[in-house]
């Protein structure tokens, strides 16, 4: 018999490098399944791809700096390889930045806009080398798992609302993902309803403004109402969100994550200064009182509520006194989690107009000593667990330390040993150690 030439063929790779947030994760994931359903295979290598695609972040210019870096690598590789197919994608990619980008990086080949996929794969497929390959496949792929995460991802994050229209002064994501739209529900639950089938455990609704989710769509139909809906999915067994804001973050809402049991207590609500005058002038729609109420408010009916927030530091004509306002806010609402950000400016965004006068050394000790303030609460907070029993979602298991990896509902990582095989199981574990931002146990 002789054999088929197109069997002796190796298949065709790819590779997909992500950088920045959670909605990036998801755009990669679900064209990493859009590749395979096209029999592509993955590859951990982007200069041994045949398809190399840069999902890329723009929020901040040391994330625009990696990509452009990785970019400029990938370059020299396709002077020795012509064949190999570049694809930019992500916040890099707006609508007026891609005839820009073209100059600047001619080599690429394809520019997609965040979370547009399906046109990147449209425009692949119109390259000859894979013509040949039908579209009709790629529909095969719908929320399915990349091969990398089968059998061991235990967690996804799932878009629920696209782009953003609240247009703070300092944020370049209106201008590269576009005013926020909701999707339809069947859409989000038949996508969860695919991801608890194929092992998922737990799954975190995603959008700019989450909080937003329904306002274009019939009424009654808003995040809470979502939140209830993911819960009846049979398989998963936690449900986060992020990221909400402060003004739109109403009793509804709240009651509902108190009150849904598979909704972890845990709310991410960035706060980002505790200045006034810098909350308006980075229009953020919102007073620290008011934010201080809706903190207030959250842990009356959740007293144990988990709360992270983001911040930055160092925001134009930020003074030190604007700086301890912010420090003072930290200290009094003893918040979980920080993420801390220097200020950078962002092309096309109203704070770009401003001088940035704060010096580079005045943001570095800003955010050093609100890091130190930050890791003092969370080491006080994480000592209140030693001796308790927790229940942790496994997540990971870690070969060189031979250990479990996992989450409580309230976002806490704990690590512990166990011969059982643990992955996606909720696991009763006694804490025998805390540390700022882990704690470690043993099988309870």
């Amino acid at each position: 018999m002789i054999p088929n030439p197109e069997s002796r063929i190796p298949p065709k790779t790819y590779h997909i490098w992500t950088i920045g947030c959670q909605m990036n994760e998801a755009d990669s994931r679900h064209l990493a399944s859009q590749f395979e359903a096209l029999g592509f295979v993955e590859t951990p290598r982007a200069i041994d791809a045949d398809i190399a695609v840069l999902n890329t972040c723009v929020v901040r210019q040391q994330p625009e700096d990696k990509a452009v870096r990785k970019l400029t690598d990938l370059g020299g590789v396709k002077n020795k390889r012509p064949g190999m197919i570049i694809a930019l994608m992500g916040c890099m990619v707006g609508k007026r930045e891609a005839e820009e980008l073209a100059e600047r990086f001619p080599f690429v080949d394809v520019f997609t806009a965040p979370s547009q996929t399906d046109v990147l794969v449209e425009t692949i497929l119109q390259h000859d080398a894979y013509k040949h390959l039908s579209k009709a496949q790629v529909e095969l792929a719908d929320y399915r798992l990349p091969a990398v995460n089968r059998e061991k991802a235990v967690t996804a994050f799932v878009p629920v609302t696209l782009g953003c229209s609240h247009v703070c002064s300092y944020c370049v994501i209106p201008h590269r993902r576009g005013p926020d739209r909701s999707r339809l529900p069947d859409e989000v639950l038949d996508e969860v309803r695919a991801l608890a089938a194929q092992g998922i455990k737990e799954v975190n609704l995603l959008g700019q403004i989450v909080d937003r989710y329904g306002f274009d769509l019939e009424e009654g139909i808003n995040l809470a109402w979502l939140l209830k809906e993911v819960a009846k999915v049979d398989g998963i067994l936690r449900i986060r969100f992020l990221t909400s804001h402060p003004a739109y973050m109403d009793e509804e809402l709240i009651q509902t994550v108190a009150e849904t049991d598979k909704v972890c207590p845990y709310i991410e609500i960035p706060f980002q200064a505790g200045s006034d005058r810098i909350l308006e002038s980075m229009r953020r729609g919102y007073t620290q009182q008011e934010y201080r109420d809706i903190i207030s408010n959250i842990r009356k009916h959740m007293p144990d509520a988990s709360i992270t927030t983001d911040v930055i530091v160092g925001y134009p004509t930020e003074t030190e006194e604007d700086f301890m306002e912010t420090m003072k806010l930290a200290e009094e609402l003893r918040i979980d989690m920080f993420h801390i950000a220097k200020y950078s400016p962002r092309p096309r965004t109203l704070s770009a107009k401003m001088k940035d006068d704060v010096t580079p050394d005045e943001k570095e000790d800003r955010r050093i000593r609100l890091d130190e303030l930050i890791t003092k609460i969370n080491a006080e907070k994480s000592a209140e667990l030693l001796g308790e029993t927790v229940e942790v979602l496994v997540e990971e298991f870690q070969e060189k330390k031979n250990r479990w990896r996992g989450r409580t509902p309230h976002n806490k990582l704990v690590f512990f040993e166990s011969d059982a095989d643990c992955l996606g199981q909720l696991v009763n574990v006694k804490i025998n150690w805390t540390g700022p931002f882990s704690l470690i146990g043993s099988v309870a």
